[in-house]
C-alpha cells in the first residue's frame, strides 16, 4: 500500500508549483482531484507548442508534466453554486492545495480559515509569490521573476566581461519546482502531525522564500564572508577543478571532490608532482590558483577523445560524465534500466509519455497510475456532492463542465 492511500487533496492550483506538489502526492498514493475552471482549465494546458493530440483534445505538454495522476473537474466557483460545491468538497478532503493572490478565495468562502472552520481537520496549503504577509504579498509572483530577485540569476551565467556574459535564469523553473517540493514535504508532516493531535494546519509557502532557501551554500559563502558570490560560468565557487573540459570532440565534466582525487587526476593527466605543489595540494589552494590550474588541464584534456578520458577517470573513482541533451540523457543505459520514461494510457488523452517518479518505496516505484486528464474528464466524480439531476442542471448552466 502507498503511504498516502486514503488521503484526498482539492487540487485548486494551476501553472507549476501548486501541481508539482499534488503530482508528488498522487505518486504517493493520494487520491487527488483537480478543479478546473469550465472552458479553459489550468493555464499550462495552452501553453504550447509542443502539444499532445488525441482524438478530439488537444493539449500542451506542459501541462503533461505536473498532472499525471489526478482527476479533473471543471467548476466556476466564481460562481455561488460552484463555490458551494467546492466547499462540499473540502468538507470531505484532508488536504486543500491553491496558488491564488492573497485573499483571492475570500470572497467564495474558500480561503483556509473558512475551510478549516467547517473541517477543523483539514490541512490547507497556499503556494504565492512572497507569502501571505510583508510589504510583497499582493504582489504576483512568476519563476523568472523571483529568480531574478532571489539571487539566483545573479549565480547563473558567464562572468561580465566575456562574451555572453551576464545574469542568466535555470533552464526549468526551479523556484516553482523547488516550492512545490517543500510544499508537499511539508503536507505530509502536517498529515503526521494530525495523527497525533487529530487537527489539520494551514501553510503558508512562497515561492522567495523558497528561492533564498535553496541557495544553500551560496547564500552561506555570502553570510560568511560577507561578499557576495558572483558568476562562475561552469566553474564552482568553492572546488577546482570542478567543470567541464573539451576534449578532443566533445566537452565532459570533471568533478574532483576531494585531494586524493585531484592525485588521481594529476597522474592521469600526466603531472603526478602537482599533489606536492602548495599550489594545488588543497582545495583551498586549488580555488586560489583557479586561473593558473584550469587553463593547464583545460589545454590536456584536449588532446584525446572524451571516452579515453572517461574510462581512465572511471577506472580511478574521479566522477566525470558527459554533457547529453535532454533526449540523451533519456536514452543513456541507466536511465533505461531505471525506468525513467514512462508511457501512461486508459484516459481521454490517451497515452501519455511521462519522466516517471523518481522515488522507490521498498523497491517499488511510486508512479500514480492515472495519465493526466482531459479537463473536466472526471465529472461525474461530483455526483456524490451534488447528484446527477442538479450535476445536470449546472452543466446546462456552464457553472461545471
Amino acid at each position: 500500500m502507498k503511504p498516502l492511500a486514503g488521503v484526498r487533496v482539492l487540487d485548486l492550483s494551476r501553472v507549476l508549483a501548486g501541481p508539482w506538489a499534488t503530482q508528488l502526492l498522487a505518486d504517493l498514493g493520494a487520491e487527488v482531484i483537480k478543479v478546473e475552471k469550465p472552458g479553459s482549465g489550468d493555464d499550462t494546458r495552452h501553453w504550447g507548442p509542443p502539444w499532445l493530440e488525441h482524438d478530439d483534445q488537444k493539449v500542451a505538454a506542459y501541462f503533461l508534466a505536473a498532472n499525471r495522476g489526478k482527476r479533473s473537474v471543471a467548476i466556476d466557483f466564481a460562481t455561488e453554486e460552484g463555490a458551494a460545491i467546492v466547499r462540499r468538497m473540502a468538507g470531505d478532503a484532508d488536504v486543500v492545495v491553491e496558488n491564488f493572490k492573497v485573499g483571492g478565495l475570500k470572497k467564495f468562502g474558500l480561503d483556509a480559515e473558512s475551510l478549516r472552520a467547517a473541517n477543523p481537520r483539514l490541512i490547507c496549503a497556499s503556494i504565492t509569490g512572497f507569502g501571505q504577509d510583508g510589504p510583497y504579498a499582493q504582489r504576483a509572483g512568476y519563476d523568472y521573476i523571483i529568480q531574478g530577485m532571489g539571487g539566483l540569476m545573479s549565480l547563473t551565467g558567464l562572468p561580465d566581461g566575456e562574451p555572453g556574459g551576464g545574469p542568466m535564469r535555470v533552464g526549468v523553473a526551479v523556484a516553482d519546482l523547488f516550492t512545490g517540493m517543500y510544499t508537499a514535504n511539508t503536507i505530509c508532516a502536517a498529515l503526521l502531525r494530525r495523527e497525533k493531535t487529530g487537527e489539520g494546519a494551514t501553510i503558508d509557502m512562497a515561492l522567495f522564500d523558497t528561492q533564498l532557501a535553496m541557495l544553500a551554500n551560496q547564500a552561506s559563502n555570502a553570510l560568511v564572508s560577507g561578499c557576495d558570490p558572483v558568476r562562475q560560468g561552469v566553474g564552482h565557487p568553492n572546488i577546482v577543478p570542478y567543470q567541464p573540459f573539451n576534449a578532443s570532440d566533445q566537452p565532459i565534466i570533471i568533478a574532483v571532490g576531494n585531494d586524493r582525487q585531484f592525485a588521481k587526476l594529476a597522474a592521469i593527466v600526466g603531472h603526478p608532482e602537482w599533489p606536492d605543489d602548495p599550489a594545488f595540494s588543497t582545495n583551498a589552494a586549488r580555488v586560489a590558483a583557479r586561473d593558473q590550474l584550469v587553463p593547464m588541464i583545460t589545454e590536456i584534456i584536449a588532446t584525446k577523445p572524451a571516452a579515453d578520458w572517461l574510462e581512465q577517470l572511471e577506472q580511478a573513482g574521479i566522477p566525470a560524465g558527459p554533457i547529453n541533451t535532454i533526449s540523451q540523457a533519456l536514452a543513456d543505459p541507466q536511465a533505461l534500466h531505471r525506468q525513467a520514461k514512462l508511457e501512461i494510457g486508459g484516459g481521454a488523452l490517451g497515452d501519455v509519455p511521462m519522466v516517471g517518479c523518481p522515488i522507490r518505496i521498498d523497491g517499488e516505484r511510486s508512479d500514480a497510475p492515472l495519465p493526466p486528464p482531459a479537463l473536466g474528464e472526471h465529472g461525474d466524480l461530483l455526483k456524490q456532492w451534488i447528484g446527477e439531476e442538479e450535476l445536470q442542471r449546472l452543466k446546462a448552466a456552464g457553472i461545471v463542465g
